[in-house]
């Protein structure tokens, strides 16, 4: 069986990004409950008045869609989806 769950949250995250030819272009490590997680993809990106979108893998599977609010430069975590359970034989 290869299930995954979605779960909608609203979590402050701390949040380390890459800054190329502009600022704050991408997220790279997520740290949320002593935890840091480096990102392996930046799926998906998308803007909404004052905030700034984004879907990213991690190593372990695990998908997060991470907000920005951009005047107050607040990281959230909004949803993540769980990786994917292999499936037993």
């Amino acid at each position: 069986m290869n299930t995954s769950m979605s779960h909608s949250v609203e979590k402050r995250v701390q949040v380390e990004i890459y800054s190329g030819y502009k600022a704050d272009e991408r997220p790279v490590r997520v740290t949320m409950g002593g935890q840091t997680l480096e990102v392996v993809e930046v799926e998906d990106r998308w803007y909404s008045p004052g905030a700034t979108f984004f879907r990213v893998r991690f190593a372990n599977g695990e998908r997060f869609v991470l907000r920005r609010i951009e005047a107050q430069d607040v990281w959230s975590l909004e949803a993540y989806r769980s990786a994917p359970l292999a499936a037993s034989h």
